[in-house]
């Protein structure tokens, strides 16, 4: 029979093997994960400094703002707003020239990469462009053809009049991402695409240009030659500048259509948030930019918003 002392006893030992085995167990249990950040990356911003004699401005150009947008006061407002990285764009005033860009790729290592402008009707773009991803920072090229602040009013004219032919199969075999931004001019980029399947051609701004703001042209017909586009796998868009559209405050309901338009058109892997900020100061702070995508589009999911704040970008342009 079993005694009093050996039931204590085995009850103990019981009660003991169940404590460890408890703690063993809670000491085994993974802890737990801390939450995920989503990377954040602007597809566009532009910087420059105050023009000097020893650094002018390209004549007959104008900034987005009276005083200097500079490094300094960007990455204080990247910092304020939780931005990872950001696309720098040199703006037109800048010329070809990247050097200041390339300041802020040197000292703030993997926060900056560069898009820069390259001149296609210049006798040595071509040679320039064959070692253009050798430069630092430099991710790929920006064309821009609209009449807006340039130099050359001649721009306008390069998609058609074959100063632009021989860019496309040379960019292309060099492996260089395009972005490009046009007056009303996105549906000549079709038979570009077709041409050159290979090719990654950016859509700047939605397809919707400040001159096409100012000109007040229809933004549904603009947003719907970009989304016929969207057949080209290798073209893709950036949802940027959406403040300078809309007529409203934010959140800037007006234009929610046109995001959801070519969301639905590209998806998420092909589709990149971006500010173009200095085009468009005082609408909104940096914060509710991002705000804007994050919080008031209910037809993102998180996943999707994980895409199209920053980690599309980095893939579609080879940004590690």
């Amino acid at each position: 029979m079993l005694s009093r002392r050996s039931f204590l006893n085995g009850t103990l030992a019981a009660g003991a093997g169940l404590t460890l085995g408890s703690q063993q167990t809670a000491a085994q249990a993974p802890a737990a994960q801390p939450a995920r950040k989503r990377v954040i990356v602007d597809s566009q911003v532009h910087i420059w400094k105050a023009s000097t004699p020893e650094r002018p401005w390209v004549p007959g150009t104008v900034p987005q703002l009276p005083e200097p947008f500079t490094i300094e006061r960007l990455v204080l407002m990247m910092d304020e707003a939780g931005v990872d990285r950001v696309v720098i764009v040199p703006p037109i005033l800048e010329g070809d020239r990247l050097d200041y860009a390339q300041e802020a790729v040197k000292r703030y290592p993997g926060r900056f990469g560069i898009m820069g402008r390259l001149a296609l009707d210049n006798p040595n773009a071509a040679v320039r462009l064959a070692r253009w991803k050798e430069q630092a920072g430099v991710l790929g090229v920006r064309l821009n053809f609209t009449a807006r602040q340039a130099a050359n009013q001649q721009v306008v004219g390069w998609l058609t009049d074959g100063t632009a032919d021989w860019f496309w199969p040379a960019a292309e075999k060099l492996g260089v991402p395009v972005m490009f931004s046009t007056t009303a001019q996105t549906a000549l980029f079709g038979p570009i695409a077709e041409r050159h399947p290979q090719l990654s051609l950016i859509i700047s701004h939605m397809g919707v240009s400040f001159e096409a703001v100012r000109k007040k042209m229809p933004l549904s017909d603009l947003i719907a030659q970009s989304a016929a586009l969207a057949k080209y796998p290798n073209v893709s868009v950036k949802l940027s500048s959406s403040p300078l559209f809309s007529s409203e405050t934010y959140p800037f309901r007006d234009v929610n259509s046109y995001i959801h338009r070519l969301f639905d058109a590209y998806g998420p892997q092909r589709c990149y948030w971006g500010t173009d900020i200095t085009n468009s100061l005082a609408k909104a702070t940096y914060r509710q930019r991002i705000t804007h995508f994050t919080e008031e589009l209910g037809f993102l999911s998180e996943e999707d918003k994980d895409w199209i704040m920053g980690r599309a970008l980095l893939a579609r342009l080879g940004w590690a």
